[in-house]
C-alpha cells in the first residue's frame, strides 16, 4: 500500500485540532474579553483581602457581588457563613462556568447587566456590594449604586487606582471632583491598598486599587438633591473658573453671588459647602420657605 504523506499529516494535524478543542473544554476556561473590559483575578491572596474586607452586618447580611467572572472572589464569599451571597454576570460564558463550578449558587446567579438592574424590586432590605469593578464602567457603576443608597450599606471594590484616588480625595486635592463629592455626601470612604498588574489575567496597563464604602447617617441632604448634582457638575466642569463664573448658568441671585465663598474653585468646597450653596440658590428661588 502506498503512504499518503499529505493524508497522514492532514489527519495528525485534525487530530491536535480535536485535541485541543478537547483540552479547553475539559480546563473550562473563560477567556477575558475586551469589549467587556474583563482582567480576571488570579492572585488567591490578593482575593481574600478583598473578601476579608467586607465587614458582616448581621447574621446573614445579603451580599451581592457583580461581575464574579469565574469565581475567584465568589469562592471565598461562599466560604462565609455570615452572608447570604447573590451574583450579576453579563458574561454567558461566566455564567455557564459559575452554574458548573458553583452549582449551590445556581439559583442566585442574576444573568444580566447591573447597570439595567431594578435593584430595589431584587433586595427588599439593605444590601452590600463587593467586585471586580470592569474599568470602563466603573463611575456609572457608582452613580448606579448613589440611585439606589437607600439600599446599599456598604461596597467592598476593586477598580483603577486613577478612579478609586479621586473618590477618596478631600477637599483640595487635584484629584478631587465631582465623583468625590457626590459619594462622600452618603458614604464614608477607605482606600484599603494596592493591586499590581501581575495579578490580574490578562495584566491591566494601569495599577488598581481595593476601597470601602460605608454609609453614613445621611439619610437625606438638607437641600434639593437633584439640585445639588447640578451644582457640584456644573461647578467642576469648569474646575478652573471660579464658583462664581462656573455657577453663572443657573442665573444665580445677586446675593448668593456676592458671597466670598464663590471667589474660590470647585475643588475648594467640602461636601458641606455644595450643600449650603445649594440651599440658597434653592431659596433663593423660592423652593424652600424659611
Amino acid at each position: 500500500m502506498k503512504f499518503n504523506s499529505l493524508r497522514f499529516n492532514k489527519n495528525i494535524y485534525l487530530f491536535l485540532v480535536d485535541w485541543r478543542m478537547y483540552a479547553n473544554r475539559k480546563s473550562n476556561k473563560v477567556r477575558p474579553k475586551k469589549s467587556l473590559g474583563q482582567h480576571f483575578l488570579h492572585d488567591v491572596s490578593v482575593a481574600q483581602r478583598i473578601v476579608g474586607a467586607l465587614q458582616s452586618k448581621s447574621a446573614a447580611h445579603r451580599v451581592l457581588e457583580i461581575g464574579p467572572g469565574m469565581g475567584i472572589l465568589t469562592r471565598y464569599l461562599m466560604k462565609r457563613d455570615d452572608i447570604d451571597l447573590s451574583v450579576v454576570e453579563v458574561d454567558r460564558d461566566s455564567v455557564a462556568y459559575l452554574k458548573e463550578h458553583y452549582p449551590a449558587l445556581k439559583e442566585r446567579i442574576i444573568e444580566g447587566d447591573f447597570l439595567e438592574m431594578e435593584m430595589e424590586k431584587i433586595f427588599r432590605e439593605r444590601f452590600s456590594v463587593i467586585g471586580n469593578f470592569p474599568y470602563n464602567i466603573s463611575s456609572q457603576i457608582f452613580f448606579k449604586i448613589l440611585a439606589a443608597r437607600a439600599y446599599v450599606d456598604q461596597v467592598v471594590c476593586m477598580l483603577q487606582k486613577e478612579v478609586a484616588d479621586r473618590i477618596a480625595a478631600p477637599p483640595g486635592s487635584k484629584t478631587y471632583g465631582i465623583l468625590s463629592v457626590l459619594i462622600q455626601a452618603y458614604y464614608n470612604v477607605q482606600n484599603l491598598f494596592k493591586v499590581m498588574p501581575g495579578a490580574f489575567t490578562p495584566p491591566p496597563k494601569v495599577i488598581s486599587s481595593v476601597i470601602r464604602l460605608e454609609r453614613n447617617n445621611v439619610v437625606k441632604l438638607s437641600c434639593d438633591e437633584f439640585l445639588f448634582v447640578t451644582v457640584v457638575k456644573q461647578a467642576f466642569n469648569t474646575r478652573r473658573k471660579t464658583l462664581r463664573n462656573a455657577l453663572k448658568n443657573l442665573n444665580l441671585a445677586a446675593e448668593i453671588a456676592a458671597l466670598p465663598l464663590l471667589d474660590k474653585r470647585a475643588e475648594q468646597l467640602s461636601v458641606k459647602d455644595f450643600e449650603n450653596i445649594t440651599l440658597l440658590i434653592e431659596k433663593s428661588r423660592g423652593a424652600v420657605s424659611d
